[in-house]
């Protein structure tokens, strides 16, 4: 990185930090500082619903999944729109009507303290975990590629994210997220025109779209009923709808977002907002991944990404051998510019059977030198998806697009983060510190216990990115935490909307059962993931029908 790269990261970065601190500070009271006082327009809401979810894990990810698996993911994301429309109609109005601070409190009005708790601490778990993984995930890539130590890059984003959320609240989190979405689309789209431009001369657009179809990457829709596979249509839409649901229907880091609107006009028009942007904003992600996949057709790319890889083999009794593979490489990409140009000069289906073949042979190189990185080193991560697009930035961007891409990507990691931190001591405060500990307490002894639970909650997330460890992939591992939690907390508020002959003692004990057979189910693989929110929402909701006939208590429905 040159000095222009650290003046654009370092400025962008302090700049919203220092805004967002010096916009919202001084808030008196718990209604500006969890509900930003309510003056929230709906595009302010729209983008930070975004922002929330749209974490650091998105733009290194996903782009590295469409350059190994195309754009079959963009399935995931089908149910959003559906998700959105739901919410609209159900749970923005109940909870404007309730008047709420969080997700929770209709829960005790509904049923009762105990089942409000219980899905209070499911959520403070999952997102505890997962706030630690929105910090680790851009630093440990970071760390690798730029040799940065991984312990202050995690202590440093944290602390940034802390000082902001714990001075201004929610409206600190809304202000910080639209400028951050603003860098982050900048950012996105500049990376995608270079990539373009920086194809040999004659390869146009429309001819690389032509070369990643032939590939194969840019099959987007699977309308198979295959269960192992992890991303079809039917996926998508049923599991992904039932993930989006939880998530920003009952998920308080993105019900904090909305509760924020001016009226419940603007709050459904922030999410429907986000629900039509965001497959298309995917979309685009992953299609520069394409793009990026495309761009190493014609230039030299390495055997692995993640340059602790060739590190730690280089010195081993199997360096001879990984040389081997890089020069078994070297010859595929050979034939493939041979090929590919064949291809676009005349696509008969012997080029494109050509290219399919060797793209077979390069994916089984790159296997094959996988499975020598670990045998040489079991600690480094083999898997590389994460590391291809950082890889492409740091290699290929002119001096200043560098730091404003790794701008785009800390302040993806910063704006989800303060998003989860803002929630989980929201969560803490009203739920369950206000409700059963301490509830004849004035406004202003509110809101700084809720800057320490948001300063506790911080450090506990720079804790647990400290000690994480990297997963297949770090987008699909912060939506399995999800899917492990999502469908349980779902269907216990479909319960409460309406199955209204279903009390609270018949929910609870529902509740801890459909969590143990979820997690087993989880660790013994029943299912994809993603069918984890339609499998626990289901559960729960059908024992606790079964069981209220034994149950005793009454029903307490206000709404």
């Amino acid at each position: 990185m040159q000095t222009i790269d650290w003046i654009v990261l370092l400025g962008t970065l302090l700049f919203i930090v220092l805004y967002g601190a010096w916009k919202t500070k001084g808030s008196k009271n718990v209604k500006d500082y969890i509900r930003g006082g309510n003056d929230a327009h709906w595009w302010t809401i729209g983008l930070s619903v975004m922002a929330t979810q749209a974490s650091a894990i998105t733009f290194l990810s996903a782009p590295g999944q469409a350059f190994h698996d195309g754009m079959g993911f963009v399935q995931f994301y089908f149910g959003v729109p559906i998700a959105m429309v739901v919410i609209c109609m159900v749970f923005i109005p109940m909870y404007h009507k309730l008047n709420v601070y969080t997700a929770y409190e209709y829960l005790e009005s509904r049923f009762d303290l105990k089942t409000r708790s219980l899905t209070a601490i499911l959520f403070l778990v999952q997102r505890g975990l997962a706030a630690g993984i929105t910090i680790f995930a851009p630093a440990i890539i970071l760390s690798s590629v730029l040799g940065w130590d991984l312990v202050t890059l995690n202590i440093i984003i944290g602390i940034l994210v802390i000082i902001y959320t714990v001075s201004g609240g929610t409206k600190a989190v809304n202000i910080t997220q639209k400028q951050q979405m603003g860098i982050i689309f900048i950012g996105m789209l500049v990376a995608f025109f270079i990539i373009i431009s920086y194809l040999p001369e004659g390869i146009t657009f429309s001819k690389a779209l032509d070369i990643a179809g032939a590939s194969g990457k840019m099959e987007v829709l699977d309308f198979s009923f295959d269960f192992d596979n992890r991303y079809t249509f039917w996926s998508g839409i049923i599991g992904g709808t039932f993930l989006a649901l939880s998530y920003f229907g009952t998920d308080q880091s993105q019900v904090q977002r909305y509760l924020t609107g001016k009226s419940i006009k603007e709050s459904q028009l922030g999410l429907l907002f986000n629900g039509l942007l965001k497959v298309p904003m995917q979309f685009f992600i992953l299609l520069v991944g394409v793009m990026v996949f495309v761009f190493y057709q014609f230039n030299a790319s390495p055997l692995n990404f993640n340059p602790k890889g060739k590190e730690a083999i280089l010195n081993t009794e199997y360096a001879e051998q990984y040389t081997e593979l890089e020069n078994k490489l070297a010859e595929i990409h050979s034939s493939k510019d041979a090929v590919i140009k064949g291809y676009l000069a005349d696509q008969e289906s012997g080029n494109k059977n050509q290219i399919q073949e060797l793209n077979k042979k390069e994916k089984e190189t790159r296997e094959a030198a996988k499975a020598l990185i670990k045998k040489a080193d079991t600690t480094v991560e083999t898997n590389d998806k994460d590391y291809v697009f950082i890889h492409f930035i740091l290699n290929n961007l002119p001096r200043g697009l560098i730091g404003l891409l790794l701008a785009v990507i800390l302040s993806a990691a910063m704006s989800s983060t303060a998003s989860e931190l803002n929630a989980l001591a929201s969560t803490t405060a009203i739920d369950l510190y206000k409700r059963n500990v301490a509830e004849e307490k004035s406004d202003q002894h509110y809101v700084s216990a809720s800057k320490f639970f948001t300063l506790g909650w911080g450090i506990l997330a720079i804790i647990v990115a400290c000690f994480a460890n990297l997963f297949d992939n770090l987008i699909q591992l912060v939506n399995i935490i999800g899917s492990i939690f999502y469908g349980n907390v779902l269907g216990i508020f479909l319960l409460a909307f309406f199955i209204k002959f279903v009390h609270s003692n018949a929910t609870f004990v529902a509740a801890l059962i459909t969590q143990v057979i979820v997690i087993i189910g989880w660790y013994y693989d029943w299912m994809p993931y993603l069918w984890l929110n339609l499998f626990g929402c289901a559960l729960v909701m059908t024992i606790a029908i079964i069981i209220q006939p034994f149950m005793g208590s009454k029903p307490k429905i206000t709404a």
